[in-house]
C-alpha cells in the first residue's frame, strides 16, 4: 500500500512538474493558496468550493485546463530514466527523505530527482563552495577542510562545478561518500563533461545526486541561480574557499545568510583575485575560518563521533610534530622557491624535495608554478 501511495504522489507530482508555462512559483503560490497537495488540484474537487478562497468561473475553466495540460512527453522521459536504474528515484514533499530545510524556501521545488543514497539528504550539512578557476592552494584547502568535515560525520554539499566544487566532492566522497551533489541540468546530464567520471563515482560510493530539472534537461545559466538556492537552504553552513566579487559562489553565500544560515570564509593571500570574494565575506560578517574546529563549533548537532575525533587528534599529533621541524618553517605562505627553502633549512636540494613531498601528502605544503606554498603549519 505505502508503495503505491508514493507511486500516486510521484505522479501526481511529475504531472504538475510537466505542465508548460506554469514555473514552480506559480505552482507554489496555487497550492499555497489553497493548502492542497498536487494530489488534492489534479483529483479533488471539495478545495474549489472553499468558501474562504470561491473560485470564479474563469478560475474554475483555469483550472479545468490545468488538469488537462501534462506534458506526456516530459512524463515518459521521467519514468523512462526512473526505470532505467535502481539508482534512480524521485522524491516528493511528502515523502521522509524530503529535505526539511527546503521549508525555509518561498518556492522550494516540486520534487527531485536523484541518483543515489537518498538518505544523505537528511544528513547534516555544510555546503563547500568557490571559484571555478580556483588555485592549487584553494583546491587543496577545499579537499582538506572536506576530509576533515566528512570524517566528523559531516555531509558535504556543493554543485559538482569545476574547481573547489570537485575537490570538495571528491575528498569528502573517499569517506563513506558523505558528499551531496545539486545539478543544475536534469539528473542524467552532467555538467561540466569532464566531471562525469566524478559524478558515477558519487552514486557507486554511497554519496548522492540530486536535482530539481526533469531527465533530459540541458544545463543553462539560469538554472544554477536555482541550484544555489537548493544548496544553501538544505547547509546548516556554507564555506567559501576561493571566490571573485562577482561570482556565483557569493550568490550561494548570500542566499545562506538570507536564510539564516552560517557562513564561513577561508583568507587569503590579498594580492590573489581568487580570494577577493572571501574578504568581502568577512568584511560583510562571515565567520573567518582556518580549521574545522571553526566550523564545527558553531554547532552542537554537528558534533564528530569519537572515533573521528581520535582520528583527527592523532594527525593533529603527527603534523604538529612535522610542524616543528625547520625545513618546514623554511616555506612561506605566499611562492618560496626550492633553492630558498634549500638556503633557509641548510640541506641540500634532495633532501628538500623528499620532505616536501611528504608535507605534500600530509596537506602541509602544496607545489605552484615557481616553488611551494604552506597551508598549514607553523
Amino acid at each position: 500500500m505505502r508503495k503505491n501511495n508514493q507511486n500516486t504522489s510521484i505522479h501526481s507530482w511529475l504531472t504538475l512538474a510537466s505542465v508548460p508555462a506554469m514555473t514552480t512559483a506559480k505552482w507554489n503560490a496555487l497550492l499555497n493558496k489553497y493548502s492542497i497537495s498536487a494530489w488534492a488540484f489534479l483529483h479533488s474537487d471539495e478545495w474549489m468550493t472553499n468558501p474562504h478562497h470561491p473560485l470564479t468561473s474563469e478560475q474554475l475553466a483555469q483550472v479545468r485546463q490545468l488538469r488537462t495540460s501534462a506534458n506526456d512527453k516530459l512524463l515518459n522521459q521521467a519514468y523512462r530514466w526512473l526505470e532505467r536504474d535502481p539508482a534512480n528515484q524521485i522524491i516528493t514533499r511528502d515523502m521522509p527523505d524530503w529535505p526539511s530545510g527546503f521549508s525555509s524556501l518561498t518556492s522550494p521545488p516540486l520534487l527531485l530527482f536523484a541518483r543515489g543514497n537518498t538518505s544523505r539528504l537528511g544528513d547534516p550539512q555544510i555546503a563547500v563552495v568557490g571559484s571555478r578557476m580556483a588555485t592549487r592552494a584553494g583546491l587543496s584547502t577545499a579537499a582538506l577542510f572536506a576530509s576533515q568535515l566528512a570524517a566528523a560525520g559531516v555531509t558535504v554539499t556543493s554543485g559538482l562545478a569545476s574547481g573547489i566544487d570537485a575537490a570538495a566532492h571528491k575528498a569528502a566522497n573517499a569517506i563513506e561518500g558523505r558528499t551531496v551533489a545539486f545539478l543544475g541540468s536534469g539528473p542524467d546530464v552532467i555538467y561540466p563533461r569532464r566531471n562525469i567520471h566524478l559524478a558515477e563515482e558519487i552514486v557507486s560510493h554511497n554519496g548522492l545526486l540530486v536535482s530539481e530539472f526533469s531527465p533530459g534537461t540541458p544545463p543553462k545559466r539560469h538554472h544554477f541561480p536555482g541550484r544555489n538556492r537548493l544548496i544553501a537552504a538544505i547547509s546548516a553552513g556554507t564555506l567559501v574557499v576561493e571566490a571573485t566579487i562577482k561570482s556565483g559562489t557569493l550568490i550561494t553565500a548570500n542566499l545562506a545568510a538570507d536564510l539564516g544560515r552560517e557562513v564561513f570564509a577561508v583568507p587569503g593571500n590579498i594580492a590573489n583575485v581568487q580570494t577577493e570574494g572571501c574578504h568581502a565575506l568577512i568584511q560583510q560578517g562571515a565567520k573567518l575560518v582556518v580549521t574545522v574546529d571553526h566550523i564545527l563549533e558553531e554547532f552542537n548537532h554537528l558534533a564528530r563521533s569519537p572515533v573521528a575525533a581520535a582520528a583527527e587528534q592523532q594527525q593533529k599529533s603527527e603534523d604538529q610534530n612535522l610542524a616543528t621541524d625547520k625545513l618546514l618553517d623554511s616555506v612561506d605562505f605566499d611562492v618560496t622557491g626550492v633553492d630558498i627553502i634549500a638556503e633557509r633549512s641548510a640541506l641540500p636540494v634532495s633532501a628538500v624535495m623528499a620532505a616536501l613531498l611528504e608535507y605534500e601528502l600530509r596537506g602541509l605544503v602544496t607545489p605552484v608554478p615557481g616553488g611551494y606554498v604552506k597551508l598549514r603549519g607553523k
